[in-house]
């Protein structure tokens, strides 16, 4: 049985068919995702309604026993014990990965306690990976020192693969906020000129906003929380414009942080930063527009040019190779 599985993996066919397999499984997966797509806000509402629901009845029955115990979620007990073991954060952790984390939508010690303990053992595992399959299940004719490289090399990607989907998350976190962003200005300017403060404008926008970016309501909801129990306000707008990460949303929070400071109107400044930021919308739609028939080409010429030959042709060459 071992012996045939080891042959299966070392049969370049059955590799082509195998990775054929998974592009038209992923390509059926790909124009199903939309169909399949729901509701992910009333989910997620319905999935936080039922955890504060568990939480409430799991605190009565320790309350009800004397316990006292704190709701803070703590890591893993194993995550916990390898990175104090090995004092992951002092040889792996970086400076600015708190920050990262926060941008991604990660927020908590644990939440650092995972990043670290993955980063550990994520080149181990891609390194296990490539020695197994390369010294002793294929070695697809090469060299030792080439498959040492190989080795290497997915050791290098194990190192990067943590950071490669934090990265990843970040980007697409920041690109729902970006799409949502001016029309939440727009919301906010309305508030503001109705005669609400800043707080109540805030959280009228995250209710309003949730179903455009969960992303942007989960931020707008933590800079007005941080607003009611910080002493400065400032801070609340720097640490909203440090988890998002987007220019727009510096923008704004300097202009909050002047108008609080000298008196000046926030009507005015959130009218002229919501102005450019659905001109910076505009923008990269007609950018992204303008990028897609230099995209198109190389898809045409390889998959859609053989095929109308083929039907142009096809006819011709069964003629002629019936006439010899």
């Amino acid at each position: 049985m071992i012996n045939e599985i080891f042959r299966i993996a070392s049969d370049p066919r059955s590799i082509a068919m195998l990775l054929a397999a998974v592009a038209a499984a992923a390509t059926v997966l790909t124009f199903a995702m939309p169909l399949l797509a729901g509701d992910t806000l009333n989910k997620r509402m319905k999935s936080v309604a039922l955890e504060r629901s568990k939480i409430r009845a799991r605190e009565r029955e320790r309350l009800a026993r004397g316990e006292r115990k704190g709701l803070k979620r703590e890591p893993k007990a194993y995550m916990q014990n390898v990175v104090s073991q090995f004092n992951l954060a002092k040889h792996l952790g970086t400076e600015d990965a708190k920050e990262r984390l926060q941008m991604a939508g990660y927020r908590g010690q644990g939440v650092m306690v995972t990043f670290l303990f993955f980063r550990l053992v994520a080149p181990l595992v891609f390194m296990a990976i490539a020695l197994i399959y390369l010294f002793l299940i294929n070695d697809f004719g090469l060299t030792w020192p080439v498959r040492l490289g190989g080795v290497i090399f997915a050791t290098y990607v194990g190192i990067k693969a943590p950071e490669l989907y934090l990265k990843n998350q970040t980007a697409k976190r920041q690109l729902s906020m970006k799409r949502a962003f001016p029309d939440a200005l727009d919301l906010m300017l309305i508030c503001v000129e109705s005669g609400m403060s800043i707080e109540a404008a805030f959280r009228k926008v995250a209710d309003e906003i949730g179903s455009q970016s969960v992303a942007l309501a989960e931020e707008l909801t933590l800079a007005m929380a941080e607003m009611s129990y910080l002493q400065d306000r400032r801070q609340a707008y720097e640490n909203l414009g440090m988890r998002t990460g987007l220019d727009s949303v510096k923008s704004v929070a300097t202009a909050l942080i002047q108008a609080d400071k000298y008196g000046t109107p926030v009507s005015t400044a959130l009218r002229v930063l919501g102005q450019d930021s659905r001109d910076m919308r505009m923008a990269d739609a007609e950018k992204k527009a303008a990028a897609l028939p230099p995209k198109l080409t190389v898809p045409m010429i390889v998959f859609f040019l053989p095929v109308i030959f083929v039907v142009i042709l096809g006819p011709a060459v069964i003629q002629v190779l019936a006439i010899k």
